[in-house]
């Protein structure tokens, strides 16, 4: 499984229009998990942020948003974002456009969020062009420092060492409240949490 554990800047430029990191002086870090919500995992992730005051964006995959509403509704109502990342967690590159933008649409039925962030970081320039355009309106967001939870191949450590190796003021950094990530998301984030804030840093939504 190949992905770049930071963005490189080359690709941040070929694509202007999704956030990448935030432009801040502020010891700020913007956590995000994907593909939940999740009966157990979400719960455990929001009962950890709260311990150390955080605040984070969730970017929920509509299906599970159906699934789970009372979950869905325990993000919101802690003080967390949410965003949209599709119905189906449909590969862009894999899917047609308007079977990729009628499942966005669906997801963004039960997901009251501008804020989108494609499944794989996988999204054709057309989807992306229509993603932001009038119709839809939405605001990509990718990241900054990828965690690895969901590589399967990782021992906790190193994603532990993904993020803090690479972390800084305005870092968008991406874990998964799923099941898939769990066995390393459970080890990974306590020890993250409690290193950037003994440097300083707190945790903010991204808006």
């Amino acid at each position: 499984m190949f992905y770049l554990v930071k963005a490189p800047k080359l690709l941040q430029q070929l694509y202007p229009n999704c956030l990448w990191k935030v432009k801040t002086l502020e010891k700020k870090i913007y956590l995000t998990f994907d593909d939940g919500p999740d009966p157990v995992i979400t719960p455990y992730v929001l009962d950890l942020l709260e311990q150390y005051n955080a605040k984070a964006t969730f970017f929920c995959i509509g299906k599970r948003v159906e699934e789970y509403p009372e979950i869905y509704q325990q993000i919101l109502n802690r003080g967390h974002k949410t965003g949209n990342h599709t119905y189906s967690h449909l590969n862009g590159w894999k899917t047609s456009s308007t079977q990729y933008f009628n499942d966005v649409e669906k997801a963004a039925k039960l997901i009251n969020s501008r804020l989108f962030r494609p499944p794989y970081g996988r999204i054709r320039r057309f989807q992306l062009k229509t993603i932001t355009g009038e119709k839809l309106k939405l605001k990509p967001v990718m990241w900054h420092v990828l965690s690895g939870d969901f590589d399967t191949s990782l021992k906790p450590e190193q994603c532990y060492l993904n993020v803090v190796s690479y972390a800084e003021p305005g870092s968008i950094v991406v874990f998964h409240d799923s099941e898939k990530a769990f066995p390393r998301l459970k080890d990974t984030l306590p020890k993250v949490l409690k290193h950037l804030t003994d440097k300083g840093f707190t945790f903010s939504i991204l808006d």
